[in-house]
C-alpha cells in the first residue's frame, strides 16, 4: 500500500504533511498543527493540480515527508487505477518529485482506518462521496471495495445506496436505517470487534447499534502520521522490511 520514498533508508521523518483527497474536498494537515485546511476537489482535479493546491494550502507549514490518502486502490508504486470522481493522470505520477520530499500513497479508507484503530479486529466503513472500507486484523491492513457488494435482490450495490448519491436519493431517514443494517451485518460477516463509520457523511448519523461507532473527522490525518511508523511491506523474498518502532511486524495487504 505505501509508496517507497526517495529517502526510505534515512529513518522516520518527524514532520509529516497529510493529504486527504476526497471527491468534494481536498484536506491537508501537518504535524504539530491543530486545524486542517481544505480546498475544492472534483472531476477536474489532476495530480499536478492537487500538488499545486496542497502547496498553497500548506503555506507556512514545515514538513519533510508527505502521506496521501487516495480515493482508489494504491500499491507500492502509488495509485493502481484512475479514480472515477477525479481528473486523469494519477497512475505513474511521480509524487515524490512533485513535492520534492518522500511520499507514501495509501488508499484513503485504509489511511482513515489506521487512524481510527483501537486494537482488536476493526472494520472501517467510509461514508463519503463514494463508499470505502478497510479491515485491520492481526497487524494487517486490508483495503476493500465494499461498494461492489450487492444490495438485496436488486441490481443496486452498497455503493449505490450508501454513497452521497444514495443519501440524496433515499433521504436521511432511510439512509440511516440502511447504514445501521449494513454495519451490523458487516460486523458479523468479518467477525469484527467493532465497526467505525467515518467519512464526510458519518456526522449525519445519530444513535447507532451496539458495536458501531463514529469516527472522528481528524482520524485520516492521524492515520497519515502513523503511516510513516509502519515498516515497508516486502513483496518478494528478496525485500527486507524497514525496522518498526513497534514490536511485531505490520503487513499491509
Amino acid at each position: 500500500m505505501p509508496r517507497p520514498s526517495r529517502n526510505a533508508g534515512k529513518g522516520n521523518p518527524s514532520r509529516i504533511l497529510v493529504v486527504d483527497i476526497g471527491g468534494t474536498h481536498l484536506k491537508v494537515m501537518a504535524s504539530g498543527e491543530t486545524q486542517p485546511r481544505k480546498g475544492p476537489s472534483g472531476p477536474e482535479l489532476t495530480p499536478s493540480k492537487m500538488v499545486t493546491a496542497v502547496k498553497r494550502l500548506a503555506k507556512g507549514w514545515k514538513y519533510d515527508a508527505v502521506s496521501i490518502g487516495f480515493p482508489g486502490p494504491a500499491g507500492r508504486a502509488g495509485p493502481l487505477s484512475e479514480p472515477g470522481n477525479l481528473g486523469k493522470g494519477w497512475v505513474g505520477f511521480d509524487f515524490a518529485a512533485a513535492f520534492d520530499a518522500p511520499v507514501k500513497v495509501a488508499n484513503d479508507a485504509a489511511m482513515q482506518a489506521l487512524g481510527s484503530y483501537d486494537g482488536g479486529r476493526m472494520l472501517f466503513v467510509g461514508l463519503g462521496t463514494g463508499l470505502g472500507g478497510a479491515l485491520i486484523a492481526d497487524r494487517a491492513i486490508v483495503p476493500m471495495e465494499l461498494s461492489e457488494l450487492p444490495w438485496r435482490r436488486t441490481r443496486e450495490t452498497l455503493g449505490d445506496v450508501l454513497s452521497a448519491r444514495g443519501l440524496e436519493r433515499s433521504g436521511i431517514r432511510q439512509w440511516r436505517k440502511v447504514v445501521d443494517a449494513v454495519g451490523a451485518r458487516l460486523m458479523k460477516v468479518f467477525l469484527a470487534d467493532y465497526v467505525v463509520l467515518g467519512g464526510g457523511n458519518a456526522n449525519r448519523l445519530k444513535e447507532l447499534p451496539q458495536g458501531l461507532r463514529l469516527g472522528h473527522n481528524l482520524t485520516a490525518f492521524r492515520g497519515g502520521f502513523r503511516l510513516w511508523h509502519l515498516p515497508e511491506v516486502p513483496l518478494t523474498s528478496t525485500e527486507t522490511p524497514i525496522e518498526s518502532r513497534d514490536s511485531g511486524e505490520w503487513r499491509v495487504l
